[in-house]
């Protein structure tokens, strides 16, 4: 009867190229959690009630699935689906939706007309620790920019614990 004896070397190299092999079978990424998704909407709609303004927020996570969505008292019904497809709008181009407008106003019509795209300024990317962690779409204060500056100033106020989260 032959002994066969397999060579430490060899093993440990069949294990890691068994492994290699079957890497991309499981995948796993970095998403906002609920909780920080409903904080970060929160702060959202009191940064626009400091400035008067009512307004929905609607926060996405890296795929684009709804996370959280909160519309002030008085904001209109229609501005949680506009602030949902800003939000999915900078999912889809992975930057602010008010840099993709001024950048790619050459495809805003055909975009506009995708179910759950709309080409606004007011969605913010949520960005840490080079994570791509989703997107909030804020909608009902007089103009885009100022929808924008509602939601900016939520992550930052937020900032510490977007950061803490990605660790």
């Amino acid at each position: 009867m032959k002994n066969y004896s397999v060579s430490p070397f060899l093993l440990v190299t069949f294990m890691m190229a068994t492994q290699v092999a079957s890497a991309a079978d499981v995948v796993t990424d970095k998403s906002i959690g609920l909780d920080l998704a409903r904080d970060i909407a929160n702060e959202a709609i009191q940064a626009c009630r400091k400035d008067g303004y009512h307004v929905s927020v609607v926060v996405v996570d890296r795929h684009g699935l709804l996370r959280t969505a909160l519309r002030d008292d008085l904001a209109a019904r229609f501005t949680l689906e506009i602030a949902e497809r800003k939000a999915n709008m900078t999912v889809m181009a992975w930057t602010d939706s008010g840099q993709f407008k001024k950048a790619r106003a050459d495809i805003r019509p055909e975009l506009n007309h995708i179910d759950g795209l709309i080409v606004m300024e007011g969605g913010i990317k949520i960005v840490a620790g080079g994570f791509n962690l989703g997107a909030v779409g804020v909608s009902g204060a007089p103009g885009g920019d100022k929808d924008a500056a509602c939601a900016r100033q939520a992550l930052k106020k937020l900032n510490d614990r977007l950061q803490f989260a990605t660790e």
